[in-house]
């Protein structure tokens, strides 16, 4: 238990700083752009990790929005309504009602989630084609998505958005945002809270770690270089128009800090 308040002590220190939200985005890109001159360049070893179903990618990688989700769920339903309560006095209903409307920062993560991934296999079949040897007598048949032609065992060469760029980017700036509530959340050090906080915040820190660590495994070992960056620049598109933007905005699922006039929140998140 020590050992955990340690550890939630010393990531809350390093998130107040602000610099990993600040930095992570130029790292994304440098990653993106040095892994595919790696890869191009043949000076990446053969590893474990570039067979697509590693364990990391199996269990991690391939459901990345539902480990971010389920950790984030209640993450930001008790420390909201614990720096609601706390912070600025508002009652139970009232509490209540900005963790509803906090939590829609899910929905919409989900929803750009989908509508990116649909969009993605919309493009790869708009423009691919499917390499498979016509069997003798029959004429070659025609294939419309990449479904059609993996049934029939053939293999689809399209532009394949990564997927996985956009994901694991987005998610991790997702994470980094919403943890940033930590820098005027206070809680007594003898809780039950306490406790649920600090394993959900080492939790949340280790899937950015493992989102990363992936993300360079990506750029060393899959993709072109085009569509690497185009993924990474629409998950960080996604990530910037939500949290610098929309979420700025009256209407919407707002910042973790709330109630913090807009000049403060710009000034704490850009910092």
């Amino acid at each position: 238990m020590e050992r955990l308040e340690r550890s939630g002590r010393w990531l809350r220190a390093a998130l107040a700083r602000g610099r990993m939200r600040r930095r992570l985005p130029v790292l994304l890109l440098a990653i993106a752009v040095l892994g595919s001159a790696l890869k191009d360049s043949d000076l990446v070893p053969d590893t474990p990790l570039q067979n697509k179903r590693n364990p990391l990618n199996v269990y991690f990688v391939k459901v990345a929005w539902a480990w971010t989700l389920w950790l984030l769920l209640p993450f930001i339903t008790l420390t909201t309504y614990e720096l609601a309560r706390s912070k600025f006095l508002y009652g139970r209903t009232k509490s209540a009602l900005l963790v509803l409307r906090r939590l829609g920062a899910l929905l919409v993560g989900t929803a750009v989630w989908y509508l990116c991934t649909g969009l993605f296999l919309y493009v790869e079949n708009l423009t691919g084609e499917c390499s498979l040897q016509a069997k003798p007598g029959q004429p070659p048949r025609l294939y419309a998505s990449k479904q059609e032609c993996r049934q029939d065992s053939g293999v689809w060469n399209g532009f394949d958005i990564s997927g996985h760029c956009f994901l694991l980017s987005y998610c991790a700036m997702m994470i980094l945002e919403e943890v940033a509530v930590l820098e005027a959340l206070s809680v007594d050090h003898k809780s039950k809270l306490r406790v649920v906080i600090n394993v959900l915040l080492v939790s949340l820190c280790f899937l950015v770690v493992i989102w990363v660590f992936m993300f360079l495994c990506t750029a060393l070992y899959f993709h072109d270089f085009s569509q690497k960056l185009l993924g990474v620049l629409i998950g960080l598109s996604a990530w910037y128009g939500t949290y610098r933007f929309w979420y700025l905005k009256p209407f919407s699922p707002g910042l973790p800090l709330p109630n913090i006039p807009l000049s403060s929140k710009k000034y704490s998140y850009s910092r």
